[in-house]
């Protein structure tokens, strides 16, 4: 097996057969795939969101028991605020079937800059969810086994590195994959706030008995003021992140597509909703401790299991198991839309086309490559942990969705469809308070780290605008003005030579078929002897072509070779000058052992004008005696 081949069977066998694109249409969602796909993120959010806002009164703020009393009021602020995003997304997906979310929203309806802005929030978004998910889950685990603690990093970067490779063989394989799980973790979770309400009411559970540093965070005495109860509120809006998926990926449901979105986005929002209010009255009562920290090593669900199950037992262990499962595969919602998303900024020329491209398995490969290595960089920047990362959350996100709405608001006054006027009041009352939470959350959280990505999504701005004035450059450059003629140019031809042997008489045969004005060999020589030989080597073989010799007691070759290729340019200014370099070609085991010449020459050559370079390869079979070649 050579090299080619065993890294072409490697690669089959983690990503899979290649697809026809003939069978994109095959790879759509149903929606009972589609919800574990686009609606993942937003729903293992109720994983962390109540204990981010538990996290704010007990160690920030210091208030003790009384940080209990404020979880149901914010609770019930953040599923008003979940059915008004909701409302509005069901309408940006109809009304944007092809995806795009606030992109493409802020685009039709605001302009160029605001749709930038929206599209770097939603790129942001999109790292820190799989930087979230992920940490949140390897808390899971470590809730479960705390002897895992030291190695939160690694189980960190491990389980990105799943994800990517999952999400390589395809969207809808990912889906399968990671359906079960999903389903599980809301059937754990729905149990959990079942039994525990029914325990707490009908069998007087009591609260959860705390020592130590945990005591100690419920006998500290302080005032929820407004700012930290807003702050409080600030995190735990943490809970509608992932819901703008579903209508940037429109076009991966399966046909009528806007109608099976909207259906999961329901589902989405329904699950979404009871959970995280019906977690948040469980802990008002069985009172979980968290600190900021993170010396308190058991998640705040972790805890509230503990004491509804009666301790570590078998559906203890469920429900932990379940929320690692749907908070590592949480990030796969982002790895079905962050591709998506960069392809489309690609496509109107604001990122590289290369995030254009797709793969073997109908899947924008580079993409998902990039979006693993970015989230990988920020978890081991910030230790895999959940409270390190959240801050940085919220700031794109709802900035999407101010401008998302804002800019449906703007759609409605165009199109005036029917019942427009009670849609653009949905819309604008979404705006406002989104843009109020927006406001908020960089406010009272800019200290602790909101201040990253409200510099980082401006500049990203700045990069898309210089990503498309190079593409608008060079489109400018390459189209042909009105009568443009291409013009006519000598055919000047140069072959490379450092010693005579069949690459270099190949060569030479090769550049005398293209009929060319001039002819020469050109070889760079570090003494007299090595010009002696070669000249001997040239009248040995018979070689009628014109030799020229360049000495380099340095031993450069690159540098003398441009420079005697600009001198013989001078020469004649029609010339169209063609360099053709003899190269061998070994198995990617052995290529290594070589020292690349060809490779060096060819990278320098590509940058100058008027230049043509041709390699002309001897490709030596693995495993083969070179010496017969």
């Amino acid at each position: 097996m050579n090299g080619s081949t065993g890294s072409s069977w490697l690669k089959r066998l983690l990503i899979g057969r290649p697809i026809a694109t003939a069978e994109d249409a095959h790879r759509r969602l149903p929606k009972r795939i589609a919800l574990p796909v686009f609606a993942s993120d937003a729903i293992s959010s109720t994983a962390y969101a109540t204990e981010e806002i538990l996290i704010v009164f007990l160690s920030f703020a210091g208030i003790g028991m009384a940080a209990y009393s404020q979880l149901v009021p914010i609770s019930l602020m953040v599923v008003v605020l979940l059915a008004i995003v909701v409302s509005s997304y069901r309408q940006t997906l109809h009304a944007y079937p092809h995806g795009g979310g606030s992109y493409a929203v802020t685009k039709e309806n605001l302009g160029e800059y605001p749709s930038l802005i929206a599209g770097g929030s939603l790129l942001v978004d999109y790292v820190l969810t799989v930087c979230v998910s992920v940490a949140g889950g390897t808390a899971a685990i470590i809730s479960a086994f705390n002897g895992l603690a030291p190695y939160r990093i690694q189980l960190c970067l491990g389980f990105v590195a799943l994800m990517m490779v999952a999400n390589l063989r395809g969207l809808k394989e990912s889906g399968k994959l990671f359906a079960p799980p999903t389903y599980f973790y809301v059937a754990c979770l729905l149990t959990l706030i079942v039994v525990g309400l029914w325990r707490v009411y009908f069998q007087d559970l009591p609260p959860i008995a705390h020592e130590g540093e945990a005591q100690d965070l419920l006998e500290m005495q302080g005032a929820v003021t407004a700012f930290y109860f807003l702050k409080a509120f600030a995190s735990g809006a943490v809970a509608l992140t992932g819901v703008e998926a579903v209508s940037n990926g429109v076009p991966a449901f399966e046909k009528p597509e806007p109608k099976n979105a909207s259906t999961v986005l329901i589902m989405m929002a329904v699950i979404l909703g009871t959970s995280f209010f019906g977690l948040s009255v469980l802990a008002q009562h069985l009172q979980p401790v968290k600190d900021h920290e993170g010396t308190i090593k058991n998640t705040v669900l972790a805890q509230l299991a503990e004491q509804v199950y009666g301790g570590r037992n078998v559906f203890f262990f469920a429900t932990q198991f379940a929320t690692f499962a749907i908070l590592i595969l949480a990030a796969n919602t982002a790895y079905a839309d962050f591709p998506r998303i960069s392809a489309i900024l690609a496509r109107d020329n604001y990122l590289p086309r290369q995030l254009m491209n797709r793969g073997d398995r109908l899947v924008f490969s580079n993409g998902v490559i990039f979006l693993s290595v970015a989230a990988g960089g920020l978890l081991v920047a910030f230790g895999g942990l959940v409270n390190a990362l959240i801050p940085l959350y919220a700031v794109g996100v709802f900035t999407g969705f101010t401008l998302s709405q804002a800019g449906m608001c703007v759609h409605h006054v165009r199109e005036k469809e029917p019942r427009w006027k009670f849609h653009i009041a949905i819309n604008a009352i979404g705006a406002l308070t989104t843009f109020f939470v927006a406001g908020t959350v960089v406010t009272v959280k800019f200290t602790d780290g909101a201040w990253i990505p409200a510099i980082v999504i401006p500049s990203l701005m700045i990069g898309f605008k210089a990503v498309n004035r190079h593409y608008v450059r060079v489109r400018t450059f390459l189209e042909p003005r009105a009568g443009y003629e291409a013009p006519f140019q000598t055919h000047f031809v140069i072959v490379l030579v450092g010693t005579v042997n069949q690459g270099v008489l190949r060569a030479i045969k090769y550049a005398e078929s293209l009929r060319p004005d001039r002819l020469i060999a050109m070889s760079v020589v570090q003494s007299d002897e090595d010009q002696q030989q070669l000249a001997a080597d040239w009248a040995k073989y018979g070689i009628n072509v014109e030799l020229q010799t360049i000495f380099s007691p340095y031993r450069e070759i690159a540098d003398p070779v441009l420079e005697r290729i600009n001198e013989l340019e001078g020469e004649s200014e029609d010339d169209l000058i063609t360099v053709v370099i003899p190269e061998f070609v070994t198995s990617i085991r052995s290529q290594w052992l070589h020292n690349q010449t060809a490779l060096s020459l060819k990278a320098r050559l590509l940058y100058r004008p008027h230049t043509v370079v041709t390699s002309v390869p001897i490709v030596i079979p693995y495993g083969e005696d070179s010496s017969t070649y």
